[in-house]
């Protein structure tokens, strides 16, 4: 799997070594000999995966994962540890520190591309599950639109024809208004000041409560009742 890579290792002979294998496995490789110019390349050429050595002088590897998990735009990069150090706790330090795989010198060059690869898969897909629910989140807001539309043209919102009584507690009430403004679990936890699980808890009980099965049917549903004000 092609990806863009940062190599961040003092010693020239292994940084070469690894740069060339790399490359010959399909990567894109940037290299640095210390932290202070890996986190510069890492500013200029976003990398898709950073490896690094632990022990280097002035800024070690602990202190080059802090300084880019410090930064927004790297909180989810895939950070892999090379080091001589191979102790459990080292590992267990190195883990902590929130590296994604720990190498131990010397190693494998080719488990070195396994871990990269699985590495980036894990990435693209935890990308595109994002871009679909960046699509479906759209999708939901064009459908709430669409209901509210038509039923402000049929005059269903202001003057609902059969409007019905429903034991909804302030809470969910609360919950019920941001659904129908289009909001997803995680913006109405953030809202109300509660977690995702909770909301869940709530939505599921105004499905129940109102016979739907879905977010869009819930909205239609209470529109129609003249359950919100929106």
């Amino acid at each position: 799997m092609a990806g863009q890579l940062l190599l961040v290792d003092d010693e020239p002979g292994l940084r070469e070594a690894v740069q060339a294998y790399l490359e010959d496995s399909g990567f894109a490789v940037d290299v640095a000999s210390n932290a202070r110019d890996g986190l510069n390349l890492a500013k200029q050429k976003l990398p898709d995966l950073v490896i690094t050595d632990i022990m280097m002088p002035q800024v070690d590897g602990y202190q080059f994962l802090k300084q880019l998990r410090e930064d927004p735009q790297f909180k989810t990069l895939p950070v892999v540890f090379l080091t001589a150090r191979g102790m459990t706790s080292d590992r267990i330090q190195g883990y902590n520190a929130g590296c994604d795989a720990y190498l131990s010198k010397p190693f494998d060059p080719d488990e070195l591309v396994a871990i990269v690869s699985n590495l980036l898969e894990k990435k693209n897909a935890a990308l595109a599950s994002a871009s679909d629910e960046v699509h479906n989140i759209a999708d939901l807001a064009r459908q709430i639109a669409d209901i509210k539309s038509i039923l402000t043209q049929r005059g269903a919102i202001a003057q609902p024809s059969n409007p019905i009584q429903l034991d909804l507690t302030p809470r969910e009430k609360s919950v019920l208004e941001l659904v129908v403004d289009g909001l997803m679990n995680k913006e109405i936890a953030s809202r109300l000041d509660t977690s995702v699980r909770n909301v869940e808890k709530y939505v599921s009980r105004l499905f129940v409560k109102t016979g739907t099965n879905s977010r869009t049917e819930l909205v239609r549903f209470a529109l129609e009742n003249g359950l919100t004000n929106s």
